[in-house]
């Protein structure tokens, strides 16, 4: 028979499968000496983005973690740790946390699941350095339209052309 603190331990720590499994991408950080005010303020700025921030024991997350066979990751988990998941732009959310981490000494992004691949800190802050996807969705359509555009103006010189020609031969001609 398992005690209370068992089961409870059991449903942290599918709260964490749940939330690593149900989303597209999860980071893992560790802090400490951060007030609850600027864990809120991460909390809010991160609810705009489209994520969440869950708070956890470290033994907890190990387990969760290695349930899930990410080794790598749960062998980091050390201090205070939270996971910051979401299904919205990675990018923007990874932004947010490389800031975070540059304004707080004590905040370390420890790595993160992205699409089912395990991140390493580095990786991390390489997503951050990249365009948000509306920059990345309006570099594709320019890169999509750009054949098109070029191809319509051709077609229109080429009308442009022939009106030209037509017009000086009526003009040769005699006519208006």
């Amino acid at each position: 028979m398992k005690t209370i603190g068992q089961l409870f331990r059991e449903i942290l720590a599918n709260d964490i499968k749940k939330g690593i499994n149900k989303n597209a991408n999860v980071f893992v950080l560790s802090y400490s000496e951060l007030s609850s005010a600027q864990i809120c303020d991460l909390r809010k700025t991160l609810r705009k983005s489209g994520a969440d921030i869950y708070v956890s024991k470290n033994s907890i997350a190990r387990i969760a973690l290695k349930d899930l066979n990410y080794e790598k990751l749960a062998e980091k988990v050390d201090q205070q740790t939270a996971f910051v998941w979401g299904n919205k732009d990675s990018v923007e959310i990874s932004k947010i946390l490389i800031k975070f981490e540059k304004d707080f000494e004590t905040v370390k992004i420890k790595g993160g699941v992205l699409e089912g691949r395990v991140l390493e800190n580095d990786d991390v802050k390489r997503l951050s350095e990249l365009p948000s996807r509306e920059v990345l969705l309006s570099m594709l359509l320019g890169a999509i339209q750009s054949p098109l555009t070029r191809f319509a103006g051709a077609l229109n010189a080429k009308t442009r052309d022939l009106l030209s020609v037509l017009k000086q031969l009526s003009e040769k001609k005699g006519g208006k």
